[in-house]
């Protein structure tokens, strides 16, 4: 195992002192008030963690049995938060607001593709859940099944997700742009009973079909579990129904019951199972709770983004992510929040969509990608009618990044034509397997360092070490860890509890510490946190975590014509990283025209595979790949070669190192 910090990184935190403490008015009106305020919650989960975590709970949740056991510790890692309270997801972020002033209140301001604007109350809301959640009942849907989402980013989305939550079922949700055959892997290791899917999706005035991925994954076989088919009308395109499986949701809603009363489980049934790269080819069911995570994603919304009841909240992301998860479904609803939800892309019509929603529905807290900055930094420098300048922005009063590192320059930017110099940036810093915010500035209490995610939130004990868990002293690069458990963590992987242990809490560092996955390093001076890269084979592409071996697997499933592929990154101002494929053929290396005409074949093929946002940037073919004399292939010489960097490490161990020249003369 190594850290795989690079140390240019390491060297860039050191010299970036670029600082923006919060105005006093921010301070003033925050949740968490002052550096004084956040130490204080710091020194009390210090004092009494379980003390501190349980009053959180008591004071943040509804519960139908109120919870005696905090946390149990007994079976360690499999930790247990709040086990023996049984509560519901969807009571807690519906039902408790009924009959108070927030029935009446927004709980989604949906724009669709084309800019039409729906407007749906709490209490309207609940009505369609409880009457969606009748509906699955009544089809046989019961507490424990798998419900897999594969659904675009509209209203009747969040319903199925919640509507699930309502009746015990655990969902998992499908990024509507991946495969037949991802999904056809998903339905297989969860067991899922049924599936929850719209006939197409509009994205970027485009009609994409996903009714007909969904036939096609089925069809690929196993997927014998599947007993419904729900099926959203988003279209008026007619769609392949399957008799005696497949039925429209609008049919099933309207001949099932108005009511359904939530099902109430234990604290740690499983809520929801997230599917997340693995550095090997399988995929990985991250399984989450139902108390703890419920718990974190309302905290965060009222920690990270200072929730005030006046609030405009807009997360752009992807219910298909767990970001869309925390900070769409979940944690907005249960804060009592107003947001928005857009089922488009940011560049349809022209790119300066998002600033012309931000003014149109007075945005004031919003949260993307550094992705999607970066690309609309190009567009704006390149056409000022998108800038952000022509839109007026200034109801907003703070701006979020997810997914991803920002870079200092990205974030100067984004703090200057977005935020107009007065709005703080929560650049945050989690994961699936976190459920929800880990280390993050807080608005009204800690000063602002272009590129760093700063401290961790009260309750998280973050920490730098070495491979053997050893602490490292601030200003050295290591492994990030969590040294106590925190109530939103993963629970285990689905049906693989031994992957879960040796991925996530390896014997070497005691079975016990959760390893992040991440490299990073700790300023010397403030004890910020900068994460320098990943230290496993996994890919950060837009803020989507992608296997190398997935990739890989997939690219030499083109049995045809591949015989053998490696996959790396590399840095790409863009998407943050790019990937990079070498490839080795069953036929002779080619060249010219006839070397992109088969590496534009393969992308599809990937792309057909796993979904586009896994097609390799640059596929290059060599005679073979560097490889020891026993048969490793050394992927670390690729991503130097991939970054266009000499070669300087020791090849002694290769049996092949004239591979390196003709590999870097490709490039």
């Amino acid at each position: 195992m190594s850290t795989a910090t690079p140390q240019s990184n390491i060297e860039s935190m050191l010299i970036e002192n670029r600082v923006f403490p919060p105005t006093a008015a921010t301070v003033k009106a925050a949740r968490i008030s002052g550096m004084g305020t956040y130490n204080a919650m710091c020194a009390a989960a210090e004092k009494d963690f379980e003390g501190f975590w349980a009053q959180l709970a008591h004071d943040n949740l509804s519960w139908k049995k109120p919870f005696t056991e905090v946390l149990d510790e007994s079976n360690a890692p499999f930790y247990k938060w709040f086990a023996d309270g049984e509560l519901n997801a969807s009571y807690n972020c519906l039902d408790r607001h009924l009959g108070t002033p927030t029935e009446n209140k927004k709980a989604i301001i949906f724009e669709a593709d084309d800019g039409q604007v729906t407007n749906v109350t709490y209490k309207q809301l609940h009505a369609k859940v409880s009457q969606f959640a009748s509906a699955l009942k009544a089809m046989g849907i019961k507490k424990g099944d798998r419900v897999i989402i594969y659904m675009p980013m509209t209203v009747e989305g969040v319903v199925a997700m919640q509507a699930c939550a309502r009746i015990g079922a655990t969902h998992s949700v499908v990024f509507g742009g991946f495969s037949a055959k991802s999904l056809q892997e998903r339905i297989q290791d969860a067991g899922a009973v049924a599936v929850i899917t719209a006939n197409y999706q509009l994205r970027g005035g485009k009609e994409l079909p996903l009714k007909a991925v969904v036939d096609e994954g089925i069809a690929l076989g196993g997927c014998e579990s599947i007993r419904n088919v729900i099926v959203y009308q988003r279209t008026a395109t007619a769609c392949n129904m399957v008799a005696g499986r497949d039925s429209l949701m609008h049919e099933v809603t309207a001949k099932a019951a108005a009511t359904c009363e939530p099902e109430f489980v234990g604290a740690e049934h499983p809520l929801f199972i997230l599917y997340t790269s693995g550095s090997t080819g399988k995929p990985k069911g991250v399984q989450h709770s139902t108390g703890g995570y419920l718990l974190w994603a309302k905290l965060t919304m009222d920690w990270t983004f200072d929730l005030q009841k006046s609030d405009v909240f807009w997360c752009t992301a992807d219910i298909g992510w767990v970001t869309g998860h925390t900070y769409v479904a979940y944690g907005p609803l249960a804060a009592g929040a107003t947001q928005v939800i857009f089922e488009g892309v940011p560049t349809y019509p022209n790119a300066g969509r998002f600033w012309q929603m931000i003014e149109k529905h007075k945005v004031t807290i919003f949260y993307t990608a550094p992705t999607a900055i970066r690309s609309l930094i190009k567009a704006a420098e390149g056409d000022e009618k998108v800038h952000p300048a022509r839109s007026d922005l200034s109801s907003l009063r703070i701006l979020g990044s997810v997914g991803e590192p920002i870079n200092p320059e990205a974030w100067m930017w984004y703090y200057k034509n977005v935020g107009g110099e007065r709005c703080p940036i929560v650049d945050t810093f989690w994961q699936t397997e976190t459920g929800g915010h880990m280390i993050t500035p807080l608005p009204g209490a800690t000063p602002l360092v272009p590129g760093s995610c700063t401290l961790p939130l009260p309750g998280i004990m973050a920490a730098i070490v070495d491979e053997t868990g050893k602490d490292l002293p601030n200003g050295a690069g290591g492994m990030l860890v969590v040294k106590r458990p925190w109530p939103a963590m993963i629970r285990t992987i689905w049906n693989d509890p031994e992957r879960f242990k040796k991925s996530y809490f390896p014997e070497e560092m005691g079975g016990n510490i959760y390893l992040a996955g991440d490299g990073a390093v700790r300023n010397a001076d403030n004890g910020y946190f900068r994460i320098t890269g990943r230290i496993d084979d996994v890919l950060n592409v837009s803020g989507h975590r992608m296997g190398t071996m997935e990739i890989e697997s997939a690219l030499v499933a083109h049995s045809a014509l591949v015989a053998e592929a490696a996959v790396v990154g590399r840095p790409d101002d863009l998407t943050g990283e790019a990937i990079v494929a070498f490839v080795v053929l069953k036929r002779s290396r080619p060249t010219g025209d006839e070397a992109k005409a088969i590496a534009k074949e393969l992308r599809d093929w990937v792309g057909k595979q796993i979904g586009p946002i896994a097609k390799p940037k640059d596929i290059r073919f060599g005679d073979n790949l560097p490889k020891t004399r026993s048969g490793k292939i050394m992927r670390r010489l690729l991503r130097g070669i991939a970054k266009g960097e000499a070669i300087t490490q020791d090849t002694s161990t290769l049996e092949n190192p004239a591979i390196l020249d003709q590999l870097s003369e490709n490039l």
